[in-house]
Parts: structure tokens; sequence; C-alpha cells
């Protein structure tokens, strides 16, 4: 495979390290391009904590093991890829930018777009903190707003309406510290809600305002699209995890046997007409010392339930508190 028709994608969560691995094919009439999969490994993370790294040297182990099982599975030495990033760390704001027109004869150049970008990058952020998405939502030409693509278009005055996500830069600086050892250089850095987005979210709902939940292992990533563009993104520092974690305190389990048992009780078992469904667990069966059998009604009720409704509570007060609530008809999508 040739270098320029591969690409790679990192993704550093808190409960997996996955690595994957296509190629990308251009149909030379119609110009189209296609993805193919030619490798994809996930394993257990370590050293990651609520997307932050928090033992390099563990972290760098686990990046490794995935990186070289996704390599051995396409046949092919990774360079460079693009990492997602996500965490309690990841803030946004929506920032306002305003040029004149360049050029002479008053049409707008990729190089005005360019510069407008530029005047809504420039916002006032911590020393701490470094921007990884200036992301357009409208542009305006000469006081007409709605304008998706101003270029060509005669003007004199050029505005932009950005939405920017930011991240902590020693928390940045550690990611890629990691996956530099790891001998693999960083293409991009990408939020993890927005490239959740882009992958399970269609044009429709995004045009018509949709709410993205990715709950991850370590925290859950909301993406909200309004008018097709992404205006709003956080991070809730509650995910998966937790639920685990709630398992495990409340069977006196590990968390091996927590983990387990959740996605046992997350599957639905096929029943001919005649069976009936068995409504208890034993716990042993997941690697518990004592055996022991529990209701899974009672799991899901007493255990499950009030940790998915805190998350999703969190997600509707921030929501609320960023004046967005009203504004998603097409609702939420759950990944």
């Amino acid at each position: 495979m040739k270098d320029n028709k591969v690409i790679a994608a990192i993704d550093m969560g808190s409960a997996k390290v996955t690595t994957i691995i296509a190629q990308v094919n251009l149909n030379e009439s119609s110009l189209e391009k296609s993805v193919n999969i030619v490798g994809v490994a996930s394993v257990d993370s370590k050293g990651v904590r609520k997307g932050q790294i928090v033992d390099i040297e563990e972290a760098v182990e686990t990046v490794v093991s995935s990186v070289e099982a996704a390599e051995r599975m396409a046949g092919y030495n990774l360079s460079r890829a693009y990492i997602s990033v996500g965490g309690a760390h990841i803030n946004s704001l929506n920032s306002h930018g305003v040029v004149a027109i360049s050029n002479p004869d008053s049409e707008i150049s990729q190089e005005d777009i360019e510069r407008v970008i530029d005047a809504a990058k420039a916002v006032s952020l911590p020393s701490s903190r470094e921007v990884i998405h200036v992301i357009p939502r409208e542009y305006t030409v000469d006081g007409e707003g709605g304008v998706k693509d101003p270029v060509g278009m005669t003007g004199v005055r050029l505005e932009v309406e950005t939405h920017l996500v930011s991240a902590s830069s020693p928390a940045i600086k550690n990611i890629v510290k990691t996956v530099s050892e790891v001998g693999v250089e960083v293409e991009e850095l990408v939020f993890s809600g927005l490239a959740a987005a882009e992958a399970v979210l269609t044009n429709t709902e995004k045009e018509l305002g949709c709410v993205l939940v990715d709950i991850g292992g370590g925290t859950t990533s909301v993406a909200v699209f309004i008018e097709g563009s992404l205006a709003y993104s956080s991070e809730i520092p509650i995910g998966a995890k937790n639920v685990t974690n709630d398992l495990a305190i409340g069977l006196r389990v590990s968390i091996e046997s927590a983990e387990k048992i959740k996605l046992a009780l997350s599957k639905k078992e096929k029943l001919s007409k005649t069976e009936k469904e068995v409504d208890y667990i034993d716990i042993a069966t997941f690697g518990a010392d004592e055996s022991k059998k529990v209701s899974k009604k009672t799991l899901v009720e007493g255990i499950i339930r009030p940790r998915l409704n805190e998350i999703f509570t969190m997600v509707k007060l921030d929501l609320a508190k960023a004046e967005i609530i009203n504004k998603i008809p097409s609702g939420v999508v759950i990944t």
C-alpha cells in the first residue's frame, strides 16, 4: 500500500485504545472516494483516565499493543495517524470574526476565508489551553447572512461565526508525547465528540438540529448540531466505567467481573416461543469468587438506571445552561 492512500486513527479512550487503518481508493472516472478498513485493533486501556494520560509508560505500552496488532492485520507500518481527544479538559465557545475583502475587484478568495477564520480564532484563552478546532458555522457577506461558502462571491466585508474547541495544553502535550514514543507522528487532533458525530449523524439530523451523546469509558461527549454546523460541544465527567464501578461495589465483585456482568445485561437473549426469559444471573459465571443469584431487573433498576439517569440529567442541565435545549427538534442520538 502506498503512503498517500492510507489513513489511520488512534482513539485513546479511558476504557479502550483502538487503532484503525484504512485504504482510500479513488475512482478515476467518477472521482469518488471509497474507504476500505484493512486493519483494526482494540486493547484495554492503561495509563489513561477520563481522557488524560496519567501514566505515560503504561499508556505507551497500551498504544504499542493496539498499533502493532492493527499493523499486523493491515500488513502496513504506521507513520502518521489522527488522534481522538476527549475528556473533561475539553471546552468550547462560539466566536465571531470580521475582515475587509483584500481583492481590488471585491471577489472573495480562499485567502479571505483563511483570514476571517484567523480573526475568529484570535480569542483570549489562558496560556494553559490551546485551540484544536475552528469550525465555521456560517458566513456573512456585506450584512447578508446564512452563507455556507462565500468563495467567488462579491463583497467588501466578510464575517464568520465559528465554533472553537479547546483543550488543556499539558493534556495535549502528554498525548502527543505518548504517540510520538510509539513512533507515530500526529496528523491531527480530533475532538472525540465531533468524530463520533461525523460517523453516526445524518445530514438531515444536523440540519434540523440534533444532539449526539457519546458515552465513553470515563467521560461522555456532547455535540450539538444546528442548521448543519457544530454549535456546541462539551464533556460530562461521567461515563460507562462509573456503571461498572457501581456494579462492582453493589455486588462486591472485581471490576473485571462487573464489566462482564454489565455487557451481559446489555444483551437480549434470543428465546423460542416456549422459552421464558430467566430473570437472574449467577455472578460466579462472570468470575466472582462465590455463587450468588441476582435478579437482572434489580441490577438494572437499582444500580444501572440511577447512574444513567445521572448522566442524562447532567447532559440536559448542560444543554439548558447553553440555552440550546429548544433548538434540537431531531432529538438525541446515543452512542
